[in-house]
């Protein structure tokens, strides 16, 4: 798969991105009250193209854990699924001219998880090592530091692709 396709389909809406994957509905254990077992409200989401595979089932509808399954589906696209580095950044999600610094993404938005596959992307190619891929990226390392630490997951996942590396793990402020 290359960046332009995983992209695309982070990019996508619920509705769009369910039909590139396979639903599974079942019934899982967990805490809930008498009500909890009673239906399949369990939903597992395998990616088709990737065979990445994202779960939910902390919640007693069935709508809800599917949500949540999908919302995972794309935090496992961007951390899980590497490609090459060869192509530049996407210049929609490229810094602020003349700033050394990208514009606040939220982790709600479709474009968070994009610009985080791109930056791990990168961050691969440059074997692991923040600063070399923050020069690439016209960013400060500082400012790379402080988008991979905004979220746990991602931080998690450059920490594990440091050690991989035999680097030194990454220390929050």
């Amino acid at each position: 798969m290359t960046a332009a396709e995983r992209d695309l389909h982070l990019l996508l809406d619920d509705e769009a991105l369910v039909r590139h994957c396979q639903l599974s509905f079942v019934r899982s254990g967990g805490p809930g009250g008498q009500h909890r077992n009673k239906v399949s409200s369990g939903v597992r989401v395998t990616h088709q193209p990737t065979g990445v595979m994202a779960a939910a089932g902390e919640r007693r509808s069935q709508h809800e854990n599917r949500k949540v399954a999908l919302s995972r589906l794309r935090h496992a696209l961007a951390t899980e699924v590497r490609c090459p580095a060869d192509e530049p950044m996407p210049p929609d999600i490229a810094t602020i001219p003349g700033s050394k610094r990208w514009p606040h993404v939220s982790t709600a938005k479709l474009d968070y998880w994009r610009l985080a596959a791109c930056i791990l992307d990168r961050l691969q190619a440059d074997g692991v090592r923040l600063s070399d891929t923050a020069a690439r990226l016209d960013v400060s390392t500082g400012s790379l530091v402080h988008f991979l630490a905004a979220d746990d997951l991602l931080w998690r996942t450059v920490c594990h692709m440091r050690e991989a590396a035999g680097l030194n793990p990454l220390r929050r402020n």
